[in-house]
């Protein structure tokens, strides 16, 4: 199916399912996890756990609520995927020793050797894609414009 093709036969219609922004990020955000997924499983991470990963491989030690805002996930959401990373031994999260209200979470050794293999990743979904690194670049930036924009649209603070 081309979509470009369903896009421009149907241009004045303003419901046309293939013309929505929504259902684009939706089936695209569907499809680029999936290209993830076989590449993340011999890691023995699901997508949602390699982003709490790569938050912790660039800031760590992080509290809760810090990688909940980076990530953008409320505390429901988020803590599950901490309790699955804690049981295989690649996070810990213990109080912080400054504010015993916070709880941080740091990596394991097994969490920080981990990182090695995730090196791999970034460039084998690019091959995978079949896309330029600039067109993916630029996707990238028109992507946290929109996220801005619908945020900004809603109410949702940023930061």
């Amino acid at each position: 199916m081309a979509l470009e093709r369903t896009i421009e036969s149907d241009t004045d219609n303003p419901l046309a399912l293939e013309a929505q922004v929504c259902f684009a990020l939706s089936v695209a955000a569907r499809n680029v996890v999936a290209v993830y997924r076989p590449l993340l499983e011999p890691m023995g991470l699901t997508h949602p756990q390699y982003l709490v990963m790569l938050a912790l491989w660039q800031y760590e030690p992080l509290s809760v609520r810090r990688l909940s805002r980076l990530l953008q996930l409320d505390s429901g959401t988020l803590s599950p995927l901490l309790k699955r990373l804690e049981v295989s031994d690649l996070i810990r999260r213990q109080r912080d020793s400054h504010d015993e209200r916070l709880l941080a979470v740091t990596l394991t050794q097994k969490g920080r050797a981990l990182r090695e293999d995730a090196m791999n990743i970034p460039p084998a979904v690019v091959a995978k894609l079949g896309i330029q690194i600039d067109e993916l670049q630029a996707l990238h930036a028109a992507l946290t414009r929109v996220i801005g924009a619908a945020q900004t649209a809603v109410g949702v603070d940023e930061h």
